[in-house]
């Protein structure tokens, strides 16, 4: 299972919300790419980067700084956060250096769009699946769907895609651990034959012993992001990298 630090851009500084709220805010540092270098040196063998500017909006906003860590850094980065057309995801993979970028608001409200640009490039696309009680959150989290996060992975499950990213938003950013309901989605997802990427609630190396049990289990669960957990110092990174390795 590959472990990847979460950077969240707002402003070009490196941040993290509670639960997606724009107002519940933390800054942990004005320089994201060496925020990167130090992630990389400590193991990490891919980044997960989130344009929080962007998701609000619609389009790529930090765009220097994300230049700044794929300048700094070499290993792989995947990108989150208003992606909604092609001219984007051109723009993040051909010119800016993204390896992976991540769909979300758009693969709910256009599917037939998201199964072209699947088509178009294979295996460099990420369906975001950010929920609320198990229902699709989209518009940077501001707007909750009618569809649920695995009715939404199934009617992809025969795309090239890169992973599936699971979010439960109640648990993003609280630092109280990963609940068992999201984990039984996690297994659920997995029988799509998508990879998937869990996101939100990773706090101690407990939660990522409890990802290795259901992986052992359902191995298209291949990937586990860790954000807050790591800037306020409740999972070392290099421990975490090792427990896996083991």
């Amino acid at each position: 299972m590959e472990l990847l630090p979460a950077i969240d851009l707002r402003d070009g500084k490196c941040v993290r919300l509670r639960q997606g709220d724009y107002d519940q805010e933390t800054i942990f540092g004005d320089n994201p790419a060496e925020m990167a270098a130090r992630w990389e040196s400590e193991g990490a063998s891919r980044l997960h980067l989130v344009d929080l500017d962007g998701a609000k909006v619609g389009r790529p906003v930090n765009l220097d700084a994300v230049r700044a860590i794929v300048e700094r850094v070499s290993i792989p980065c995947q990108l989150g956060g208003g992606i909604r057309d092609e001219a984007s995801i051109q723009l993040l993979l051909d010119d800016v250096g993204i390896q992976r970028v991540i769909v979300g608001t758009q693969a709910l409200k256009h599917p037939d769009w998201f199964r072209e640009m699947a088509e178009k490039y294979p295996g460099r696309l990420i369906l975001g699946v950010d929920a609320r009680d198990g229902m699709v959150a989209t518009e940077g989290w501001l707007e909750v769907s009618k569809t649920s996060a695995i009715e939404l992975t199934q009617q992809y499950a025969g795309l090239d895609l890169a992973a599936v990213i699971y979010t439960n938003i109640a648990n993003d950013g609280m630092m109280a651990g990963i609940d068992d309901g999201t984990l039984r989605d996690f297994a659920e997802l997995a029988k799509t034959g998508i990879p998937v990427i869990a996101s939100g609630g990773v706090t101690t190396l407990k939660d990522i012993e409890a990802l290795l049990e259901v992986e052992r289990q359902h191995p298209g669960l291949n990937g586990a992001i860790i954000g807050r957990a790591l800037y306020e110092g409740t999972i070392q990174l290099p421990e975490a990298v090792a427990l896996v390795q083991k």
